[in-house]
This record gives structure tokens, sequence and C-alpha cells, in this order.
């Protein structure tokens, strides 16, 4: 495989950790690994703490973020807020 970029290393990591965490017989554990990147792809793509900016701009990386986390959040069976995706 060919050298991963940061964030893309950072994903691959988050699903590598969680899967050696919980093992692949555990219920679920698919989705428990991809949440685990899914969260990581939004720290990656839409930082929790990004600078200042148009406001438009920093309502759509919000959004973004918010989306990428309601999936993770689904994901590990907790409930999606309504309209999210």
């Amino acid at each position: 495989m060919a050298e991963l970029s940061p964030a893309a290393q950072a994903v691959l990591d988050a699903f590598s950790d969680r899967h050696e965490c919980i093992g692949p017989f555990d219920d679920a554990w698919q989705e428990q690994c991809i949440a685990a990147a899914l969260r990581t792809v939004a720290d990656q793509v839409v930082a929790a703490d990004m600078p200042e900016g148009p406001d438009c701009c920093l309502t759509m990386a919000e959004n973004i973020r918010s989306e990428l986390l309601a999936i993770a959040a689904e994901l590990e069976g907790g409930q999606s807020p309504i309209g999210t995706h």
C-alpha cells in the first residue's frame, strides 16, 4: 500500500485501534470500528476548534462535523438527530 496522508492514516489507525480493543467477535464490532474512524474523520476534516472565518463557512463546517458525529453515534447504537442524513 502506498504511504497515506496523515489524515487518511489517522482514520485507518482509529479503525485498527478500535478493532484491536474489541476484537472481531463482539456484537457490532464493525459499527464500533467505523464509528471510531468517522469521529477521527470529523476531527481531521473539520476541527472542533476551527479558526474564525466567514459565518457561512463556519456554519457549513459545523454542519458537516455534526453529520459525521451523528452517523458515528447512530452506528454506536445512539439516537441520530432527526433530519441529519
